[in-house]
């Protein structure tokens, strides 16, 4: 199953919200939406530094993900940032195949 990496920021209204619930509540808010898309939360980290938290969920595809960023960022506690991961195995199979490319002015 795909991963992908979701960097998020608390907006003040967001972070006024974590105050009053804690960090284990909103864990668990994204292990059922996760569960509810028929996926996986793998990781959960509040951070300090570039984002506010950094999630790990495996999902069926890019359109899931994509559903779960849109609801997330409409709800208007957090911005999102959402990368989807690659494994070793993938970028195997990637050095594997034959792409023909010209650069600019080549």
């Amino acid at each position: 199953m795909p991963k992908y990496l979701y960097q998020a920021n608390y907006t003040s209204t967001g972070m006024q919200g974590l105050l009053q619930e804690g960090g284990t509540s909103r864990r668990r808010v994204f292990e059922d939406i996760a569960k509810d898309q028929g996926g996986a939360l793998e990781s959960f980290y509040y951070a300090f530094g570039g984002a506010d938290l950094y999630m790990v969920f495996d999902l069926p595809d890019a359109t899931t993900a994509a559903a779960i960023s849109l609801a997330i960022t409409a709800g208007g506690a957090l911005s999102i940032s959402t990368i989807q991961l690659i494994t070793p195995e993938e970028i195997d199979a990637a050095v594997n195949k034959t792409v023909t490319y010209r650069p600019p002015g080549g």
